[in-house]
């Protein structure tokens, strides 16, 4: 059942049950019919109705020959428009890298204009197009998210040596309550404000992101400046969506945790914990791809909320599956580049300030280990921040081709002609 309210990409899209060129609802087969059929030399005339190429019945067969019939793509299920064996056979099977035929069997061929083929995707391309576009796309990816780390790192760096320094004087035993209060708050506004800083920063680098990957679809390539046009205007709606999911995640957590806390007792508390964490993870892949639907469908926030929310219903585990092991991924490459770092920062700390001040706290505060602490956060954000990003677009473009058969309207933004109809049928859009 087609759930969308309207196409990312600007076009006219298919009615239900019929496949683009066919103007009797049958493949084309209309389109095919009105040629005149040639007639052979000698004078020998033949019948008016003639099999469809590659379906010649023998001679002396009695009645008319029927054409075959094409099984019709569903908007909503399947593969879009590659409903049968069909459906991207001729011309464009070996156009983009997809020829059928041996070595193909188990997926039809598929047009490719860009970083992934237009039909449902499974794993392995969803991360091998992020990391494509990362690849190919590094000029317009890179600087972003290089910018926006190194933004939010010297903040940090600054935060951690000057609010947390003065935190652990402010904790010294002379020190008088009011310095401890004082120094408790200073130490929770920068925090604050550093975490606000780093919020600012994900959200412009992953609204710019997903502009350049929703082109990388399409096969196009895309500036830092236009992306940068084209995702300014929805950054206060991605920052209200962002702040709704961690407000709503917030209340939820307190909800379920508050009435331990009013009564006293520590198990009650321990089960309203427990009982949060599998609604928050349920919740947060619930509504995993209303940023991507915020960006490129140009709707409000409850309404993204209620796309992702209908494109992830059906799929839920395997969205789980693919954020979890991208998670993981990600993790695992951030703590080999980050670790080593921080370690040979904190051993110089060591070296300078001894076992004193490992255990006053300077030897981590130091300017040489924050140094190298921010630096390889810095790299580690600017690897796995696009990918992270570039998987949930693609999770949503997947839902969409599965769902509604999007794959129709990429294919005519990229330019491709006689995509999902019958080769010998006429085109009857752009």
């Amino acid at each position: 059942m087609n759930d969308s309210p309207g196409w990312a990409v600007p076009g006219p899209s298919p009615s239900d049950g019929e496949r683009p060129g066919a103007s009797d609802g049958q493949g084309g087969t209309d389109g095919a019919q009105a040629q005149p059929p040639q007639q052979p030399a000698g004078g020998q005339k033949w019948s008016a109705e003639q099999p469809p190429p590659g379906e010649w019945s023998s001679p002396g067969t009695p009645q008319a020959p029927q054409a075959p019939q094409q099984p019709q793509p569903q908007p909503g299920a399947g593969w879009g428009s590659y409903g049968g064996p069909q459906g991207a056979q001729g011309p464009r099977s070996g156009q983009y890298g997809y020829p059928g035929g041996p070595g193909q069997w188990g997926k039809p061929p598929a047009a490719k204009p860009g970083v992934i083929p237009l039909r449902p995707l499974d794993l392995g391309e969803i991360l091998d197009g992020a990391v494509a576009t990362v690849r190919s796309h590094w000029r317009s990816v890179l600087p972003i998210t290089l910018v926006v780390a190194t933004v939010v790192q010297v903040i940090s760096v600054l935060v951690q040596k000057y609010a947390l320094s003065d935190l652990a004087v402010g904790s010294e035993p002379d020190a008088s309550l009011q310095d401890l209060v004082d120094t408790l708050s200073g130490a929770m506004t920068a925090l604050l404000a550093n975490g606000f800083i780093q919020l600012i920063g994900t959200i412009i680098a992953t609204a710019m992101v997903t502009m350049i990957f929703s082109r990388a679809v399409l096969g196009q390539g895309s500036t830092i400046g236009q992306a940068w046009r084209e995702a300014r205007p929805r950054l206060l709606h991605l920052l209200g969506l962002t702040l709704l999911l961690g407000l709503g995640g917030a209340v939820l957590v307190a909800v379920l945790v508050l009435p331990g806390v009013l009564l006293h007792s520590i198990g009650l508390g321990l089960l309203g914990g427990f009982a949060a964490v599998p609604l928050v993870i349920w919740l947060g892949i619930k509504f995993s791809l209303a940023s991507p639907a915020l960006m490129l469908e140009k709707g409000g926030v409850l309404t993204s909320l209620r796309r992702s929310s209908r494109l992830v219903q059906g799929s839920w585990w395997r969205i789980f599956g693919i954020t979890a092991l991208t998670g993981l991924i990600t993790t695992f490459v951030s703590a080999v580049i980050v670790y080593p770092l921080t370690a040979l920062g904190l051993a110089i700390g060591l070296a300078d300030g001894g076992v004193t001040g490992l255990e006053n706290g300077t030897a981590a505060t130091g300017w040489v280990p924050l140094i190298l602490s921010a630096v390889g956060a810095v790299i580690a954000q600017m690897i796995t921040m696009p990918i992270q990003s570039g998987v949930t677009v693609l999770l949503y473009v997947d839902q969409r081709i599965r769902r509604e058969a999007l794959d129709l309207d990429l294919a005519r933004a990229a330019g491709l002609e006689n995509y999902g109809s019958d080769p010998a049928a006429p085109t009857t859009g752009g």
